[in-house]
């Protein structure tokens, strides 16, 4: 069996990360997303709009993703690609070469992001809705 994992804050769930997750399921037979924590999201200066509970319910429904694990530090990957016996490591391609020390683990991939759409885009969006309302 290929595993094949990522990571993310997955906060307003959108077309995009259904894409990259669609994409990075293609890879392999197994997928596993490694979820940022509200903890390790505060410690980065971020806020989901809706709690990691909840992001990981709704990464659970989605039919790509067999396995939603915490991701609580940076520094957690390597033994994740270890401990769950990883065979392919996937980002978007706004991280390009920052995992490149993983390839001694695992294969690297950096998918290209979907264009038109970014959970900072749909902040901003509503952000000139509510400044236009």
């Amino acid at each position: 069996m290929k595993r094949v994992i990522t990571y993310g804050t997955y906060d307003l769930l959108h077309w995009g990360h259904i894409r990259l997750l669609q994409r990075a399921k293609a890879m392999g037979d197994y997928l596993i997303v490694a979820l940022s924590t509200d903890e390790f999201n505060a410690g980065k200066g971020k806020q989901a709009y809706h709690p990691y509970e909840e992001r990981k319910a709704m990464l659970e429904a989605i039919r790509y993703v067999d396995l939603v694990i915490p991701e609580t530090t940076w520094e957690q990957k390597k033994e994740d690609i270890v401990n769950y016996h990883v065979d392919t490591f996937v980002m978007g391609d706004d991280w390009e070469g920052k995992f490149d020390e993983l390839k001694e683990l695992c294969e690297v991939v950096y998918l290209p992001r979907t264009a038109g759409i970014s959970t900072t885009k749909i902040k901003e969006d509503l952000e000139k809705l509510g400044r236009s309302a």
